[in-house]
């Protein structure tokens, strides 16, 4: 969770080390300034298994939800998702910024980083780029703590993204030693002396943390950034039992399509085109086919 610290000084508010989501909310309506332009928080909307449905789904499962039951029964339809999504759902609506679902990461890092949110929920990684002054007009500014918790779970997740080299791949020696490099402590010392150390690609490597120039440069983020990394615990993503691994997604073929699908619906609702119950109604058959799949 990141978030303005002038913002809350000047109301008189403290954001604890380990927030509650009922407690970011009542942040949220208390910095919601909508004659100013500015937003209570600044959550996704924007429909993508790896978008909106990346937040949603560290919610789902802090509320206490799960996708399916050990024996593949969908469940999405079950009182903690429509307590989970249902929250989500309102928060934004309620205290987000203006036209939410057709926000995603990259639209919540320029809304925040631009002063037009007191709050934003999101990717660890958004951090080198709102502490950079030529970026973000709020560097300096903004405080890092843990995911909220919910009535069940703490929020979080846990995601890379890698390269690879293709079999179409015409050099694959060359470029296998160029993705070596790119990923090495070398490269993220060209980084750092080049561009910046706050800079670094931000988990890609544990030494990264123990540079000392980094450590300097990134002392607001880094640590945070660091436990949230090393204490997500995707094996273990729901309170009760499941048959999936993953945080804020599912570890299963299905689920690019089966999230994306359910993310369209969950998007749909905070443009407040469908009901939050209209919309978990139809995600439950998405879920229900790719769960009979399972079961057979």
């Amino acid at each position: 969770m990141m978030y303005r610290k002038d913002l809350f000084e000047q109301a008189g508010l403290q954001m604890p080390q380990q927030p509650t989501w009922e407690q970011i909310a009542e942040f949220a309506e208390e910095l919601d300034d909508k004659g100013a332009g500015r937003s209570g928080i600044c959550l996704r909307g924007l429909p993508g298994w790896g978008e909106c449905m990346s937040p949603v789904n560290t919610v789902l499962n802090a509320f206490g939800g799960r996708w399916f039951d050990p024996a593949w029964n969908a469940q999405l339809t079950s009182p903690e998702v429509r307590r989970g999504v249902g929250f989500y759902v309102d928060l934004v609506r309620r205290h987000g910024q203006v036209g939410a679902s057709g926000h995603g990461f990259t639209e919540c890092l320029t809304q925040f980083s631009q002063g037009d949110a007191a709050m934003m929920y999101d990717a660890t990684s958004a951090a080198g780029t709102l502490e950079d002054p030529s970026d973000s007009t709020v560097a300096g500014r903004i405080g890092y703590v843990r995911a909220p918790l919910g009535p069940a779970e703490p929020s979080s997740w846990l995601y890379t993204w890698a390269l690879a080299v293709p079999n179409t791949c015409e050099r694959p020696e060359d470029a296998w030693r160029f993705l070596a490099w790119a990923t090495s402590k070398d490269y993220v010392k060209v980084v750092g002396r080049r561009k910046s150390w706050q800079a670094l690609p931000p988990g890609s490597r544990t030494s990264t943390y123990q540079l000392p120039e980094y450590q300097r440069a990134a002392s607001v983020f880094a640590g945070p950034s660091l436990e949230a990394i090393s204490t997500a615990d995707q094996d273990h993503p729901t309170a009760r039992p499941a048959p999936y691994v993953g945080l804020q997604f599912l570890r299963i073929p299905e689920f690019v399509d089966l999230g994306t699908l359910v993310s369209q619906q969950i998007s749909a609702a905070i443009a407040g085109s469908k009901p939050v119950d209209e919309a978990l109604q139809q995600s439950q058959r998405y879920a229900e086919t790719v769960g009979e799949t399972y079961r057979r």
